[in-house]
């Protein structure tokens, strides 16, 4: 795997991601996709990845989640993702935990909000897409996951919402990835 290759399967990637998106009605609030991201299950495939992206942007922000580098990539040419610019790839080096499939695996999305809870987000989201209502329930095949990462450095609460199915994930959070980035700097 490398960024041509990545960049080869983005289209049908997106594709996925988009059918996904409308079938959450998350295409009726026309959210920004702050950034997209891959999965690797292997150090030197990281660090290619890292110098091939390096090419095509610059790390904004390489930052200890979890016990592990996660960096940011701002793109000199963003991705497309239906009629949104994707600026930004997420990088996570590997963890103990093995991915079946590496290469893209989800999206984000931002809903402005100031929810600082899942449980906040919930509630915002379910107002603006009632038929969310069951898939966040756990009444449908489409995994659900609430989480509130953070790096050692932020200052901003971003609760995450995260819908799971076939492979591949969308997440669902307040700020954007550059806003929370520039709390690290504070």
């Amino acid at each position: 795997m490398n960024y041509p290759y990545l960049i080869e399967i983005w289209p049908e990637f997106s594709a996925r991601i988009e059918a996904f998106i409308s079938q959450l009605g998350l295409d009726k609030l026309s959210l920004e996709c702050d950034h997209c991201a891959l999965r690797v299950n292997d150090a030197d495939k990281a660090k290619l990845l890292t110098e091939q992206f390096s090419e095509h942007g610059e790390v904004i922000s390489n930052n200890m989640i979890n016990g592990r580098p996660i960096l940011i990539i701002k793109l000199t040419q963003p991705l497309t993702l239906a009629d949104k610019n994707v600026t930004c790839v997420e990088l996570p080096y590997p963890s103990d935990k093995s991915y079946p499939v590496e290469g893209w695996e989800h999206v984000e999305l931002v809903m402005p909000s100031t929810a600082q809870t899942c449980e906040q987000l919930v509630t915002e989201l379910v107002e603006k897409v009632p038929t969310l209502a069951p898939i966040i329930a756990g009444e449908t095949a489409i995994k659900v996951k609430q989480s509130s990462p953070k790096g050692d450095n932020e200052r901003l609460a971003n609760p995450t919402i995260a819908f799971k199915a076939e492979g591949i994930c969308v997440k669902v959070h307040p700020l954007g990835i550059e806003a929370i980035i520039a709390s690290e700097l504070n």
